[in-house]
Parts: C-alpha cells; structure tokens; sequence
C-alpha cells in the first residue's frame, strides 16, 4: 500500500492540494493509496506519542504507518526546510519498524523559486538514517500558487509531464 503524506499542519494548505492531486493520480493509475494529513495528528503529540509513549489518538495512524509499504511525502518549505511537525510525526511512529526497509518519494513544493530543494536534501539525510529507501527522482515544484488551476489540478505541460513520470516511476519502485 502507498500512503501520500501532507507534510504540514497548516489548515487549508497548498501541500494538502497537491497530495490529493497525487492521490487522484495514483488511483486513476490504478494504485491503492491513501492519503494522510499531518492535520490528523492528535494536537498534543509532543506529550502524548515520543519517547515510547503511544496514545490511543495516534494509533489509528500508527496502523496506517505499519501498513504501508512506499510513501509518499509532499514537502513544503518551511524557512529553508522542512517542517518541524514532519520530525515530530516520523520521532512519534514506532522505530525501526515503521519505515525501515520501506520505500519512499520525495515532492517539494515552495512558493518560492527553488521547489524546497534544500528541505528535500534534510529530509532525505532523516529517511536514509531510518532505512527509508528514497527514490532518485524527486521533484521540486517552484511558484506553487502558480501550478493549480481552481479544481486543485495541475496544469502546466511540464508539470503533468514530470508528475505522471514521478507517479509511473514510484508504482514501479
């Protein structure tokens, strides 16, 4: 099973948009997927879920985490990285199982012109130090506001383009 991460807690996200659109791709690919939000996490999780604790509000996630085979991250830029609650989310899940000998691709996205390049490289150290196996193609979508049409689509040739190229690849990974 593939689950498509919105890597932030921001309520009505731009990153929330383009997993539901890789969600929506997966599917019409004919992948099983699902999709998770960090908005779903219990808002007390920095007490409740580290340090070997497990609260009855992240188990349900915890679940999905155990049973999915590839992920798929979707990365906002967050002052020249990743968001803090993307760690806090991957220090709560159970270690090393939860990601270890997994797989895993990697969508930055920023409004800004670079795509979370430098975010994805930080992320990429944390999944290689869990044994997530990332694959090599991993986009950066720049000027992010720019890319979706108001039915939360992509529509620029070049991004379809690389998108699907991404979607086909990580399938087949």
């Amino acid at each position: 099973m593939i689950t498509i991460i919105s890597s932030t807690n921001r309520p009505g996200s731009t990153t929330f948009k383009v997993a539901q659109y890789y969600h929506k791709r997966m599917q019409q690919m004919g992948a099983e997927a699902g999709l998770l939000s960090l908005m779903q996490l219990p808002p007390n999780l920095l007490e409740t879920d580290l340090f070997g604790k497990r609260s009855e509000a992240f188990k349900p996630i915890q679940d999905i985490i155990t049973q999915t085979d590839k992920f798929l991250f979707v990365i906002p830029e967050y002052n020249g990285s990743f968001p803090g609650v993307l760690k806090v989310f991957i220090d709560a899940c159970d270690f090393p199982e939860s990601f270890y000998e997994k797989k895993a691709a990697l969508v930055g996205v920023s409004s800004g012109k670079y795509g979370n390049i430098r975010g994805i490289d930080h992320f990429t150290g944390v999944c290689h130090y869990i044994n997530l196996h990332v694959m090599p193609l991993k986009l950066h979508i720049a000027n992010i506001k720019t890319e979706l049409d108001e039915n939360g689509n992509f529509f620029k040739e070049d991004t379809l383009r690389f998108t699907d190229e991404q979607i086909e690849k990580f399938i087949a990974f």
